[in-house]
């Protein structure tokens, strides 16, 4: 009953390491119904797929930074933050991991000037998603070409 009003605008088959991932796009507006369903649907849907992790994310849209000088386009409006290419992959980030939700966040930089963004995610999902944490890090490499990796950190309080 739920589903009849849901559909999804794309999906891709991501290769990691020998191991197959289907990342499923949907319109923004719809993910939160999407994540009602998102732990029976994901369940039906690898089943269906055998092997195959998958994952739902929104489709957002990045528009590039306002220009300046003669080469600027005329903007009637000013460039919403949600439409900025940090939010986007903010909220990707976010979108890849649920049902867990991020708690932190550490960005390293080596001395290359490579950096690594660790994020830490709630132990209480910690059965639920830590042996997909490889498979999120490759669909976010893939899809933003930014090093992560996912950690459960104790508590602090």
């Amino acid at each position: 009953a739920q589903l009849r009003e849901l559909y999804f605008v794309g999906a891709k088959e991501v290769e990691l390491a020998g191991r197959k991932c289907l990342v499923v796009s949907v319109p923004v507006p719809q993910l939160k119904m999407y994540q009602k369903i998102q732990p029976r649907l994901v369940r039906e849907l690898e089943k269906k797929f055998s092997g195959t992790h998958v994952v739902f994310i929104a489709k957002r849209r990045i528009l590039s930074k306002p220009k300046r000088g003669k080469n600027q386009r005329d903007h009637k409006q000013k460039r919403p933050r949600s439409r900025t290419l940090t939010a986007v992959h903010e909220a990707l980030l976010g979108d890849l991991v649920f049902p867990a939700e991020i708690v932190g966040k550490r960005i390293r930089v080596k001395l290359d000037g490579k950096r690594l963004t660790k994020v830490h995610l709630d132990k209480t999902q910690q059965t639920n998603v830590e042996h997909k944490t490889d498979t999120f890090a490759g669909v976010y490499k893939k899809l933003t070409g930014k090093e992560v990796v996912f950690e459960f950190p104790e508590p602090l309080f």
